[in-house]
């Protein structure tokens, strides 16, 4: 039997999975490794936690399998997006990798668009300057610690460097290069434009290459720690939301998946590069060849429900939370949630709205707060899908993820608010399955991705819309819309009081 790896790297953990031929699952290990927050916004890691960590589990994971290393035909990677690693000349690791979640870039988002413009910005790269994207973290560098950026020789991100540590070869993949706001995006190429505007040396931007591309073998030291064999081929791999739509099967035109984890993502195919969606949503290149995805964000997608237990039930289990709301009807009584208690992202990139509950009297109880907590979520998950209709794209179904996929009331809330045919997955493995199927697919298991999907993916329940809830949230979802607009100045006024 022949096997293939994905690695997803995260944020706080490494996930890997061995796969078979078939699909199946043999072995998973997860390996966790430190933050660092070294003051308020700040967000980095150490790279080499990356890389012994996931060493570490590959050892653990081949010695519990019992199988010959040979066996392992292929591997590649999922990997946390956006993130900052600069090397030196000798591909030495210069300063802590600053990360996704690192807040201190404001003053660099606006730099870029005083230099290079905002319309000029989303016509090359597709995207706005947001803190999280790595162009920023590099002006941040170049501006607080120019000696230091005086030694950069060239910057990757967190799973190409883990993939180079493994190989020996520098490179970055397309869809984690569409995230850095320094790539054309259309054209697959980096930005001389931007570069020049903002006085970088085009040269640090890495070799690109294809996500399925065979990008080397496993080095011998490398070998030696991790128990791989030197022949296992290496295959580039994807940024985590594009490895978690190929884990969805999103490979064609009209598929869609909703994700519900601690953020919330709706992501959906595109086969086109040159669409317009305004900024309104991101818009990057897949893993899959040749292939784009657009995706709209909730900040606080599971955070809404989390931080909502933790308040006002933290004795109760989510079960217990939830075991009521199938007696609340739709609308929760009147009852309305807009989850933006850490800020929201899409449509409306603000840090400073916080969350409301609206419609309250004396009549509601802990279920129609916890209904209407679910529906908050999902009607800020349907601003994107909104988006998405409005451009003309088609939306029938989606595969829902996540802990949104765990609970039957939600996924039927899902259908009704968006309208669609949901679809649960027999196993749901995430980007780490997506970074599998492109080494299965690298190695020529299959002639195309979606063959692979074909093999891997199974539905196991669809959900589809109930009419009458559809229309009671037709009328809903308009207010649903109108509080942001009702409650920003309020939210804005409130930020003094704020400790």
């Amino acid at each position: 039997m022949k096997y293939v790896i994905g690695v997803d790297l995260g944020t706080s953990a490494v996930k890997i999975l061995l796969v078979d031929q078939q699909g199946n699952v043999a072995k998973t290990i997860s390996k966790s490794y430190p933050l660092i927050h070294e003051k308020n916004g700040y967000s980095e890691q150490d790279p080499k936690h990356w890389v012994e960590q996931t060493a570490a589990g590959l050892k653990e994971m081949l010695s519990a399998f019992g199988e010959n290393a040979e066996d392992i035909e292929g591997i590649s990677f999922s990997g946390q997006m956006h993130g900052l690693v600069l090397l030196d000349s000798d591909n030495k690791v210069l300063r802590p990798a600053i990360l996704w979640n690192d807040t201190r870039t404001t003053a660099q988002c606006q730099q870029i668009y005083d230099v290079v413009g905002q319309e000029r910005l989303l016509e090359i790269t597709k995207n706005p300057a947001l803190e999280g994207f790595t162009l920023p973290k590099i002006l941040w560098v170049q501006k607080n610690e120019p000696e230091l950026f005086g030694k950069v020789k060239s910057f990757v991100l967190p799973k190409d460097y883990l993939r180079y540590k493994m190989t020996g070869k520098l490179e970055m993949e397309f869809s984690d290069a569409a995230g850095t706001l320094l790539l054309d995006v259309s054209s697959k190429q980096w930005s001389q434009e931007i570069c020049d505007l903002l006085e970088l040396d085009v040269s640090i931007c890495p070799p690109l290459v294809d996500s399925h591309d065979e990008v080397g073998t496993v080095t011998k030291e490398f070998a030696e720690v991790s128990g791989l064999s030197p022949s296992t081929r290496v295959f580039a791999g994807g940024a985590d939301n594009a490895c978690g739509a190929i884990g969805a099967g999103i490979l064609e035109e009209g598929k869609t998946f909703c994700s519900i984890g601690t953020s919330g993502v709706v992501l959906s195919y595109e086969a086109r590069g040159d669409k317009d969606f305004d900024g309104k949503v991101h818009y990057f290149n897949h893993a899959a060849p040749g292939a784009f995805y657009t995706m709209g964000v909730t900040l606080a997608a599971g955070y809404s429900l989390s931080w909502f237990k933790d308040a006002f039930a933290p004795e109760a289990s989510f079960d217990e939370l939830l075991a009521d709301i199938h007696s609340v009807p739709a609308g929760s009584n009147g009852l309305v949630f807009t989850p933006y208690v850490v800020g929201e992202r899409t449509p409306h990139a603000d840090a400073a709205i916080r969350g409301s509950f609206i419609g309250m009297d004396g009549s509601h109880r802990r279920k129609d707060f916890a209904r209407a907590v679910l529906e908050g979520i999902t009607f800020s998950l349907n601003e994107s899908i909104s988006i998405f209709r409005e451009s003309g794209k088609t939306i029938d179904t989606i595969v829902s993820i996540g802990g949104g996929a765990q609970n039957e009331e939600w996924l039927q809330m899902q259908a009704d608010i968006f309208d669609a045919k949901i679809i649960r997955l027999t196993s749901e493995q995430g980007p780490g399955m997506g970074a599998a199927m492109l080494a299965a697919f690298g190695c020529s298991w299959f002639q195309t991705l979606q063959e692979c999907a074909d093999a891997f993916l199974q539905e196991e329940q669809h959900y589809l819309p109930m009419e009458e809830n559809v229309q009671t949230y037709r009328k809903l979802f308009p207010i649903y819309q109108e509080v942001y607009g009702k409650t920003k100045d309020l939210n804005i006024r409130l930020l003094e009081f704020r400790k």
